[in-house]
């Protein structure tokens, strides 16, 4: 695991300076702790930071091939490069490492792009082919790992964060108010455009080539649906499924340095640490976060449950609303763009924990959006089987009884009513969102005049109608899952994930986003995911030989957080002072007064916690990345 970044002159009058690589890795130190190197090639620089995971004695970056033509920088782990390297060797390719960066390296010289479809693992790559004065840039599948670029009018910046694209001094760091617009209405920002203008993500399941000037980026991979295991008996499902998971789990174990699973008490986690003991010969540590004072369901004595069971060393923390708010300016500099996630920072201790004792450490993130276990799946299917049945009254049915459940303030019953009668696009923007959210419903009275005109024609609901269109004849539950594989998985729960982890020089492997496990669930029938209230069918039952059955039957929590308390309470007046602050007001985003009533309404109702917790990051974020120099970038500031 490691931090890439680089520069590529678009003509032979651009040169790039050691200097100016060596300022891209300074900010991202933490990604790679053990090493850095640096190329360069006239008009091409790569620069690498590395986390020692796998061939701890030879694996350094940039890395060539024979006869120096070809380097690449590379973050992440290929989890076939030992059946690639013996496909390859027996092609004729001579290896001069154990590692898997030279297996993609020997790989493009067979393969040339379609190499990528080849590799399976979490990667982000960059790969300079000084033949053809070429860059080749890749993201894994699901977006596990992340890779930043920016373009200006003689030159490429590319970065595993923000930050090192920051670093360069011809980069304007410039808001964008269309993405900030868009993470009002999903509390994160999809899709390939960040909070900055002009610099974006490399989507999930893409390739960029940079090439004579010229700038383009592709599809590889998708997630496809299909019926082809939807005459298979249950049981035979769940048979499969156990199978291609145990190896999985088996592939996500391979390091030269200990290993260890974050494990929550739930069912996910718990079941990647029975996998991750088995044939292992070895004692696993695991590691759990809670918090006291019962606010939050504490996940602690399930865990230890889990770990005891499993024959697992358990090390747990707990931490306080101090603590939280303490991370939040580090939070902030390392998620690097706003987004509402908590629980990151509860992964951020639990980590530091980690850190202590192992270099890697297994999740079970991925296991719900794989195979459907949020709770608005099956509550939309509920509403469309209610749809049907009202027929042509069904809209206005919904809209009937969402008066009545804004009259009230029920959230819940204003989200699922009004999505009666209505096409998935105009109602489900991800399983966090829709235009009943608040700043979807009350935008005019929330956000300033100003701020309106430029982010106008800003809309979520076409973004999604967009991303329905390969999945358009689907059951209604594969299209939910689609959108959420698309958008909520990179774009929040993978950003917390790489970010907060590598944050503490950790890397996570995440054996359930394993892009066969996600084809695999992708060729079962809705039925074998979702049926009734019961969610991820096929994927309990595949666990429910290994185990305990209260363990099965436990309610998801993840690492819950009680920030909602926190900010109503204990936080309360710190988080005011930020929000009504005339800094905060001078930026025009928002009308000082309805952010005010927002502050107090949540204070006595706790209705808008989320929304709270959303702008507060949106200007903890503007303090560190827009009003602070280049310099401070370095390392977290105080805000």
């Amino acid at each position: 695991m490691c931090g890439i970044a680089g520069k590529v002159g678009f003509d032979s009058g651009v040169r790039v300076a050691r200097a100016e690589i060596q300022a891209m890795l300074q900010p991202l130190i933490h990604r790679g702790p053990d090493g850095q190197g640096i190329y360069l090639d006239r008009h091409a620089g790569l620069g690498h930071v590395r986390l020692s995971i796998i061939d701890l004695s030879t694996g350094d970056q940039p890395m060539a091939n024979e006869d120096g033509t070809l380097w690449i920088v590379f973050n992440g782990e290929i989890y076939n490069f030992a059946e690639l390297r013996q496909e390859l060797e027996g092609k004729g390719h001579v290896f001069r490492s154990n590692s898997d960066t030279e297996v993609i390296l020997h790989a493009y010289e067979e393969f040339g792009v379609d190499c990528v479809g080849r590799l399976r693992g979490m990667f982000a790559f960059a790969l300079w082919d000084g033949r053809r004065n070429r860059l080749f840039a890749a993201r894994d599948r699901l977006g596990i790992k992340p890779f930043y670029y920016a373009r200006s009018k003689d030159s490429l910046l590319f970065a595993s964060e923000l930050k090192g694209i920051l670093a360069d001094p011809g980069f304007r760091r410039e808001v964008n108010p269309a993405t900030i617009r868009n993470f009002l209405s999903f509390n994160y920002a999809p899709g390939e455009d960040t909070f900055l203008r002009n610099l974006q993500r490399l989507q999930p399941g893409h390739y960029l080539l940079c090439e004579n000037g010229s700038l383009t980026t592709r599809p590889y991979w998708d997630l496809a649906f299909s019926r082809e295991r939807w005459e298979i008996p249950f049981e035979t499902a769940v048979e499969e499924l156990q199978a291609l998971l145990a190896g999985t789990v088996k592939d996500h174990m391979v390091a030269d340095v200990p290993v260890g699973v974050l494990l929550s008490g739930g069912v996910d986690s718990s079941a990647i640490l029975s996998y991750a003991v088995q044939g292992g010969g070895r004692k696993l540590k695991a590691f759990t976060v809670g918090f006291d004072g019962g606010q939050v369901v504490d996940e602690r004595p399930y865990a230890r449950q889990a770990a005891e069971r499993f024959g697992a060393e358990h090390f747990e923390i707990s931490i306080t609303a101090e603590d939280f708010w303490d991370f939040l300016p580090e939070y902030v500099w390392h998620m690097e763009e706003p987004v509402c996630e908590p629980p990151a920072v509860a992964l951020h201790y639990v980590s530091k924990l980690a850190r202590r004792h192992v270099k890697v450490v297994l999740s079970g993130e991925g296991g719900d959006e794989a195979f459907a276990g949020y709770p608005n799946y099956p509550n939309q299917l509920r509403l469309e089987r209610v749809g049907a049945a009202a027929g042509p009254f069904a809209r206005s049915a919904g809209l009937l009884a969402g008066l009545a459940g804004g009259w009230l303030g029920d959230a819940r019953v204003l989200r699922y009513c009004h999505a009666l009668g209505r096409p998935l696009g105009e109602h489900y923007f991800s399983r966090t969102s829709g235009p009943t959210a608040l700043f979807n419903r009350c935008a005019e009275g929330l956000l300033a005049p100003g701020f309106l005109r430029q982010s106008e024609g800003v809309s979520p609901a076409d973004f999604i109608a967009r991303l329905l269109g390969p999945v358009a004849g689907e059951p209604l539950l594969h299209q939910m899952l689609y959108i959420d594989t698309k958008t909520w998985l990179p774009d929040d729960l993978l950003i917390k994930a790489d970010k907060i982890t590598m944050a503490n020089s950790i890397e996570l492997r995440v054996p359930l986003l394993d892009h066969r496990v996600l084809e695999f669930a992708a060729s079962l029938p809705p039925r074998f995911k979702v049926q009734g209230k019961s969610t991820k069918r096929v994927l309990k039952a595949a666990f429910s030989r290994t185990l305990p059955a209260d363990v099965l039957a436990r309610k998801k929590a993840g690492f819950p957080v009680p920030y909602q308390a926190w900010l109503r309470g204990e936080l309360r007046s710190r988080v005011e002072g930020v929000l009504l602050s005339k800094r905060a007001e001078a930026r025009g985003w928002f009308r000082k007064e309805a952010v005010a009533g927002l502050l107090r309404e949540n204070a006595l109702h706790g209705r808008f916690c989320a929304e709270v917790f959303s702008l507060l990051v949106l200007e903890l974020w503007q303090r560190t990345f827009l009003d602070a120099s280049a310099a401070t970038l370095i390392s977290p500031v105080e805000n």
